[in-house]
């Protein structure tokens, strides 16, 4: 079942008089109940914008987002990057877990749900800055839970923590989502993660989605050139040695773009259509580049 839908979200934010930063240009997609989407990039491509733009902390300039339900702000719950600047440090973890299950009238306690992240009953008593990093993201994610939201908006979840844990709180999502049925958004610049944890993934360049489909379709088959060198960047388990790799073609560079594929000055495979054409091909497997129907080889 459809969650959510996205139609032609837009957000432009005015830097001065003049100058304007078009964010995130013209987006759509659905979340659906009981899986994970993931929303890949590199800093700075509008991911996190489109995040908290579904939170309703920043207002879209254009578009709209359809909620299957309608108590949007218990419905709609987020998990932020930074697990320690989004609890507040002068009261303790069982205020933080509290207060949602208040203001929501949700049955349960702050014990309950430390319990559900596998956490014990007694931080409840501790403060913040007694957890360590991983902790602290399982208290997050534990107050995102409180008002049993539908939808549950993962920013980078796992960036700032270390190494060691990811794994532990990927999973933690995972498991929370089947049990809960969530429909949940996976920010994230990992490919690795996002083909292991996402049922369908959306590769997203200087605010437009440019390649989206299912997880191993986009990795295995990538049909954009960014996603492709993304994919290149990514670590490769499998070769032993960095000579097993297949040879990087040699990027283009140059001015950013107004007009046409904004990815163009980059592009290893640019033609002069580029310049004046996007064409987006495919249905269940979308890619946004006018070479699509010719396969380039990558």
């Amino acid at each position: 079942m459809t969650s959510m839908t996205v139609s032609h979200l837009s957000k432009t934010f005015k830097l001065s008089r003049k100058e304007r930063l078009k964010a995130v240009d013209d987006v759509s997609f659905e979340l659906s109940s009981g899986a994970t989407t993931a929303l890949v990039g590199e800093s700075g491509s509008g991911k996190s914008t489109i995040a908290r733009m579904l939170a309703r902390l920043v207002k879209p300039t254009s578009g709209e987002i359809r909620l299957a339900t309608s108590d949007y702000r218990k419905d709609v719950q987020m998990v932020f990057q930074d697990p320690f600047a989004s609890l507040n440090p002068a009261h303790t973890i069982g205020y933080c877990l509290r207060r949602p299950l208040e203001i929501h009238r949700q049955p349960g306690t702050a014990e309950e749900l430390l319990e559900r992240v596998n956490l014990p009953a007694a931080y409840a008593r501790r403060y913040p800055h007694e957890l360590s990093g991983g902790q602290r993201q399982r208290v997050a994610i534990a107050r995102a839970l409180a008002p049993r939201p539908k939808v549950l908006l993962a920013d980078e979840p796992v960036s700032m923590l270390d190494v060691s844990i990811r794994l532990e709180i990927l999973n933690l999502i995972d498991r929370l989502k089947r049990e809960e049925d969530l429909a949940v958004l996976y920010v994230t610049h990992d490919l690795a993660t996002a083909r292991h944890f996402a049922r369908d993934i959306m590769v997203m360049y200087r605010g437009q989605i440019v390649e989206s489909g299912p997880a191993d379709d986009v990795i295995l088959t990538p049909g954009h050139p960014y996603t492709r060198l993304l994919a290149e960047a990514a670590p490769d388990p499998w070769a032993a040695h960095e000579g097993e790799r297949e040879p990087r073609q040699e990027r283009r560079t140059g001015p950013p773009v107004a007009d046409g594929c904004l990815f163009r000055a980059r592009c290893p495979y640019a033609v002069d259509a580029c310049a004046n054409e996007i064409a987006v091909h495919g249905e269940e497997h979308r890619v946004r580049c006018v070479l699509r129907e010719s396969e380039p080889a990558g």
